[in-house]
């Protein structure tokens, strides 16, 4: 690996002085309400406020400042003073606004009045609420029902999203997408199948009681910072840590926990990582296919000398199928094969293996580094494969924990958020609301993108979301997005997506999870589910940007009320005056998981909603976890050629999704641009380049489709040869709509066949 002297970096820790410079300079750019540090003070506190970045878990007995630098942005960036009132959308034309850059469009502040799109004039002229419920509502109903795609971004509430999911089945479609087809889709498609589970089996104890962490693909620092003080803890009481990443990221090297004076104060820091191996993109099947070997291998020696294990044989004899499959396949694999796809030497794989088998307790936590690519699937199915060796899943202090992304991502498919009618109980809401729902399977984003483009699509509704910017093939997908006859977009600021509309075309402003939500029957409190399945209430306390807001929910009816015709059993007014009655709609609806709803909203630390993957009680289609044989030992979906990279998509400390805050990178020593591309110095002079040189990435993918995105300049970094970096959304035009995981269909970001054009 390239010595890191000749690379751009950052020279100091997670954490730290830089955490809190962060946070200044945002609140510089945003110039939050005088609420906002009340609002930070309560916030993933019990009857506090709910952050709407990441989805890590809110303890029962939180830090005195229970958020983190990327989850102050996130409130401060809500809570700005700024407006993008209609005076503003007067003097610009859509078109004009196109040019602008993404961070430049959201810097305009909180939307304040429902709009609809002049297309005579090029401008968003106001509309008042009615006039743009009815006029959705007549587009509705004058197209086919299975023409219209319902989309939702993570963010919205239970209650929300609960509704949301109601009115798209009582309209006629399971067409419900959301953020997680494009991320973690891969974890609901993989886990369900080997395990029985969706989601990832750990609570937050497990996290004090294990003695030994994996981390595949992921990187608290800048997606989950408030992680890392559950890592800081386990390192001081003697946690091994392992970290499997293409690229250095300062979480999970170093942490200086911003709230201890003594190491604000001091020199003194936190090594997370104990080995920190740099895998090629894609090659993480065949590292743990390493690892596998090894364990084996050490079970045999184990054996042989002591008569004892170091698999759990009976775990493995009780609770799982395909074991011998797939230890022929570990002890057929060659050392050579898997030191090459990987980019790992031998004793770098054992020594982590060791680890493992010296582990008593031992979690694994992923991110998107596993799940987009094209076989992400058999990423997550080889991990769940290494932890059923050893039986660590369904115990204390063991498991597998997915680590999402948008604060509610994973609690929108819990309530019915799906495309897929299998995974919700269409028998029981039928019986709830008195009606058919339909049973077809509805499309997911990659099959929503498809319809689109061949025009079968007709209408397009998002609940949050920058869905055109976070989307592959975004030029021809802008293109086909004008074709639609109605778009409407439910947003709390402007952004891109809200330039490319069809015919007719809203924008709907909605109040932010921070702002005092007040409706017929009092203030009210919203609900979400966070990355280990526990449910948090949330009460906003501030003023709303602007009288005109509406709340997501009185969106959501409002748009049903003027789509549907009556039912005596759906009561969209009453449920919009009073979410207490949603939540008893979702008690109903999934009385296991959130019986005492209500009484349980403000439980600290969340209520649990259950995971029969953690009581070991297998909900798969042998009864038991499934060992389960790679298709190939690299998760890319191409092959190695002269001139082609390995293209991993990021994000910058400065962002969270499309969001972008500001154009500091700090944790990797970019600073003021993000259009880099970043690449290891051996790569740079065996291609002949230069040091900030500007070139341009194409694709090549070779399927005779011109993609390119120019202007990047050649940045080093300290990445594994052959692979190269750049940043999300700004490369997504990239990557082939039909380059996704084989089974998820989610886009397969994190591996994309490139050249460089000089």
């Amino acid at each position: 690996m390239t010595d890191e002297d000749e690379t751009v970096h950052y020279n100091g820790a997670e954490g730290g002085w830089g955490s809190l410079r962060g946070i200044a300079e945002t609140a510089l750019r945003e110039r939050p309400t005088l609420g906002a540090l009340n609002t930070l003070r309560r916030q993933n506190k019990v009857k506090g406020f709910m952050c709407v970045s990441c989805a890590w878990t809110k303890p029962a007995h939180p830090h005195a400042f229970e958020f983190c630098e990327n989850g102050a942005k996130a409130t401060l960036w809500e809570l700005t003073t700024r407006r993008c009132t209609p005076e503003f959308f007067a003097e610009h034309t859509v078109t004009e606004l196109k040019t602008w850059k993404d961070h430049d469009l959201e810097q305009q502040g909180r939307l304040t009045h429902p709009m609809r799109v002049d297309h005579a004039s090029d401008t968003y002229v106001p509309c008042p609420w009615e006039e743009a419920f009815e006029g959705i509502g007549r587009e509705l109903k004058a197209i086919d029902p299975g023409a219209a795609v319902f989309y939702a971004s993570g963010r919205a509430s239970l209650e929300t999203s609960y509704l949301y999911a109601l009115f798209a089945r009582l309209y006629g479609h399971n067409n419900l997408p959301d953020s997680s087809n494009m991320c973690h889709e891969t974890t609901s498609v993989a886990l369900k199948k080997v395990i029985g589970s969706p989601v990832g089996t750990c609570v937050l104890s497990d996290f004090h009681l294990c003695d030994a962490m994996f981390f595949f693909g992921q990187n608290p620092g800048t997606n989950s910072p408030r992680l890392l003080h559950p890592l800081q803890e386990a390192v001081r009481r003697g946690v091994k840590i392992v970290t499997f990443n293409p690229i250095r990221e300062k979480g999970l090297e170093v942490f200086k926990n911003p709230q201890s004076p003594t190491e604000m104060l001091t020199p003194k820091e936190t090594q997370i990582s104990t080995l920190y191996l740099q895998v090629k993109s894609g090659g993480d099947i065949a590292a743990i296919m390493g690892m596998i070997k090894y364990v084996l291998a050490a079970e045999e020696k184990k054996w042989a000398e002591e008569k004892l294990h170091v698999l759990d044989v009976d775990f493995i004899k009780q609770h799982t199928v395909g074991f011998e499959e797939i230890k022929a396949k570990a002890d057929a694999a060659s050392w050579d094969e898997i030191e090459r796809e990987s980019g790992l030497a031998r004793a770098d794989i054992e020594a982590a293996a060791q680890i493992y088998v010296e582990s008593h307790r031992a979690i694994c936590l992923y991110g998107m580094g596993l799940t987009q690519h094209v076989h992400g699937f058999d990423n997550l199915a080889m991990l769940t494969n290494l932890w059923l060796l050893k039986g660590n899943i369904g115990r204390d202090g063991a498991g597998i924990s997915p680590v999402r992304g948008h604060s509610n991502v994973q609690g929108q498919r819990t309530v019915g958020i799906s495309e897929k009618p299998e995974l919700v109980p269409l028998d029981k809401i039928a019986e709830q609301f008195g009606f058919e729902p339909p049973r077809e399977e509805g499309m997911n984003t990659v099959k929503a993108c498809e319809n689109i483009l061949s025009g079968a699509v007709k209408a397009f509704i998002g609940l949050g979301g920058n869905f055109v910017r976070a989307i592959p093939e975004r030029e021809k997908m802008e293109a086909a997005w004008t074709k639609l006859r109605l778009t409407v977009q439910i947003a709390t600021k402007l952004n891109r997506s809200h330039l490319i509309n069809g015919e007719v075309a809203y924008l709907l402003p909605c109040l932010g999870r921070s702002e005092h939500d007040v409706q017929a029957s009092g203030e009210q409190a919203v609900t979400m589910e966070d990355s280990l399945s526990c449910i948090h209430g949330s009460l906003g306390k501030n003023k709303p940007a602007s009288k005109d807001l509406k709340s997501e929910v009185a969106i959501v009816a409002g748009m049903a009320k003027a789509t549907l015709p009556p039912n005596p059993k759906v009561d969209w007014d009453g449920w919009t005056g009073d979410y207490a009655r949603i939540r008893d709609l979702i008690e109903e609806t999934y009385p296991d998981q959130f019986h005492d709803f209500n009484a349980r909203v403000f439980t600290p630390g969340g209520f649990y909603r259950g995971n029969p993957a953690r009581e070991r009680v297998w909900k798969t289609k042998s009864g038991k976890a499934q060992f389960t044989v790679p298709k190939s030992m690299r998760s890319i979906g191409f092959s190695d050629k002269e001139g082609r990279y390995r293209l991993i998509t990021l994000r910058s400390n400065d962002q969270f999704n499309t969001t972008i805050y500001g154009y500091s990178d700090r944790l990797r020593g970019i600073e003021g641009t993000r259009e880099v591309v970043l690449m290891n110095p051996e790569d740079i002079a065996a291609a002949g380049l230069t040091k900030g040189q500007v070139v341009a990435l194409a694709s090549d993918a070779d399927d005779g489709v011109d993609r390119q995105v120019g202007g990047l300049a050649v940045t080093p970094f300290l990445l594994p040869r052959g692979c190269i970096g750049g940043y999300f959304p700004e490369l997504n035009p990239l990557v082939p709509l039909w380059y996704h995981d084989e089974e998820s269909k989610t886009p397969a970001a994190k591996g994309v066949p490139v050249r460089i054009v000089a």
